[in-house]
């Protein structure tokens, strides 16, 4: 009979490959690559569901945005402000359904594709507004109170060939500075606080008034230019700053001055009549329907591209906008950078 041995007393079975730590790692790497082929090897339209759920939530801020609540922080208002940009997520998209091969993931990233393009496709198509003769051409720029270069800015706008410049953020006494340039081929000015317009001979004027638009100083005038082919009612208005920091996106002063322009429009009587400026809001933003149940903006009427106007140096809002009634849009369009933190806009109108 043979005494089993201390060792031999406690040994248990052990799992091959336990006390060898290399054999241990290649088995390990072994599962990791037999669980990736798995995968890897997973019909099509079975992978990718995690992406397929994602474009679907992608889709909802810009199919549902109007019931983004806008308290608190005015979080439905941000969203609008920047509906546009929701569709950088659709590359994203689908680079991660090429890397999973997954068809349902594809299909799935269709659905904001198809939002987007019926929502914005419009912007890009050719021949938008119809083009044809105009009667009245308005370029609008938001200078900057503190552009180093007014004169240089000045001489861009004269490029345009327009018929009506406006021009808004203007400190005190500055409008003579651009009026320095502009006086020659722009005899007629009118000016009131912070912003002014000049017309060519053929476009005289009539005296300005102030639009109180609740700022406690004047940001906004209205005057009566004489067309060959009818009178317009000309606004130039610079309504007040958004801000975006830690309450959230901060409009309250923006759409009491919205407030305040809708009620000079809802009794202006003029047949013709133009807006013309910095709303520091786009038409897709809720709190601007006050003044869009009146006005048509030219961009959206008529432009080719997004309108993006601010800032300068990486555009991601059309916050410039130049609306009308009783007139149509035969075209409208950005123009190129000055000294300003902000594009011009210009729009080629007809009046009806």
């Amino acid at each position: 009979m043979t005494w089993p041995t201390t060792a031999d007393a406690g040994a248990e079975p052990q799992p091959a490959g336990a006390g060898d730590p290399q054999r241990g790692s290649r088995m390990s790497w072994q599962r990791l690559r037999d669980g990736a082929i798995r995968r890897w090897r997973t019909p099509p339209w079975r992978r990718g569901r995690v992406i397929a759920v994602f474009a679907v939530l992608a889709t909802l801020p810009m199919l549902c945005h109007g019931l983004v609540p806008n308290t608190p922080g005015n979080w439905g208002s941000f969203v609008e402000t920047f509906l546009p940009w929701a569709g950088l997520v659709v590359p994203v998209l689908l680079v991660c359904a090429g890397i999973r091969r997954s068809w349902t993931a594809v299909a799935a990233t269709m659905l904001p594709v198809l939002v987007w393009v019926t929502m914005f496709g419009g912007f890009f198509m050719p021949g938008r507004g119809g083009g044809g003769p105009h009667d009245l051409r308005v370029v609008s720029h938001n200078v900057n109170a503190g552009n180093p270069d007014p004169a240089g800015t000045a001489r861009s706008l004269l490029n345009a060939n327009a018929d009506v410049i406006a021009l808004e953020e203007l400190p005190e006494g500055a409008w003579k500075l651009y009026n320095s340039v502009l006086k020659e081929r722009y005899p007629n000015v009118q000016h009131e606080g912070t912003v002014a317009v000049w017309t060519l001979p053929a476009f005289p004027m009539s005296k300005a008034e102030a639009v109180d638009v609740g700022m406690g100083f004047t940001r906004a005038l209205r005057t009566m230019i004489k067309s060959p082919k009818g009178d317009v009612a000309f606004y130039a208005v610079h309504l007040a700053s958004v801000r975006f920091g830690a309450s959230g996106f901060s409009v309250g002063d923006r759409n009491h001055t919205i407030g305040r322009l809708a009620q000079s429009l809802a009794v202006e009587s003029a047949p013709h009549v133009v807006l013309a400026g910095d709303l520091n809001g786009t038409t897709d933003d809720r709190a601007l329907r006050p003044i869009t149940r009146y006005l048509r903006d030219s961009q959206d009427a008529a432009g080719t591209g997004m309108g993006f106007s601010w800032p300068e140096s990486f555009p991601m809002a059309a916050i410039d906008h130049i609306m009308t009634r009783g007139m149509t849009a035969t075209g409208a369009k950005v123009l190129g950078s000055t000294t300003s933190d902000h594009l011009p806009v210009q729009a080629d109108l007809r009046l009806r």
